[in-house]
């Protein structure tokens, strides 16, 4: 099924809200990772933004606000 312009259109405009990171990691561990993510109702990226989230907040002590997805 095609696209349409429109669909496109938000796409776009929501991509441009965000930054973009990109990671290595040893071969493997992206399988890890996603078995983990989905073992808990998670995406890779939101399980991934999670666990930054929550690792800023132990390492300094206070909330750091997470955006889910």
């Amino acid at each position: 099924m095609p696209v349409s312009e429109a669909q496109k259109k938000a796409s776009v405009k929501y991509l441009e809200k965000l930054d973009e990171v990109r990671i290595r990691m040893p071969k493997g561990h992206k399988a890890t990772i996603q078995a983990h993510a989905e073992a808990r109702g998670e995406s890779v990226n939101g399980f991934i933004n999670r666990a930054i989230s929550e690792t800023m907040e132990r390492d300094s002590g206070a909330p750091v606000a997470a955006e889910e997805g």
